[in-house]
């Protein structure tokens, strides 16, 4: 990973126009735009659509970013967006898919338990409404603070933090449990 410095360089650069720039902060970024588009939409080809659609939003959007906020705030969000508009314009496709579908991202057979168990998470958090989902897949999946997941949702840490408690509860509810 580069330091920041060099990718606050890449981003000012591309910002005026500098095409090779915005390669390296492409380059830089697909990466984490695919696995939250993956985390996102359960399957890789919905990943794949959504982190194309991303990128292109990026490459137009890029002018917009003014340096208040971490690159990778910002980037969340419009990857959040784009997933949303995207689903939204998709009905057909389901929000969570089989968990068939997860590919791991190491060769890791926990990591790919944790990836299923984690989309079996996000089915039953779908039903909550939207905003719950967002919470869960950069709290728990992503390894947000939950001020940092306010931040990228543009809400306020306290709504992160009801968020992932009805979670919590629903689920364990739903699960049969008597402790939170």
């Amino acid at each position: 990973m580069s330091p920041p410095s060099e990718l606050d360089a890449w981003l000012r650069a591309a910002q005026k126009g500098d095409q090779a720039a915005f390669a390296q902060v492409f380059d830089h970024c697909y990466g984490t735009m695919y696995r939250y588009a993956l985390k996102w939409s359960g399957n890789v080809a919905d990943a794949e659509d959504i982190t194309q659609v991303a990128s292109i939003k990026l490459a137009k959007s890029i002018g917009q970013f003014q340096f208040d906020a971490a690159f990778t705030t910002w980037l969340y969000r419009l990857v959040v967006n784009t997933a949303i508009d995207w689903q939204r314009s998709n009905q057909r496709h389901h929000p969570v898919a089989q968990a068939e579908t997860i590919e791991p991202e190491t060769g890791d057979s926990q990591a790919g338990f944790n990836g299923v168990l984690l989309q079996q998470l996000i089915a039953r958090v779908a039903e909550l409404g939207e905003g719950f989902r967002e919470a869960v897949i950069l709290v728990l999946g992503e390894g947000f603070s939950h001020r940092e997941a306010a931040e990228v949702l543009a809400v306020q840490e306290s709504t992160i933090s009801w968020r992932i408690h009805q979670v919590r509860k629903v689920l364990t509810e739903q699960l049969g449990g008597d402790h939170e």
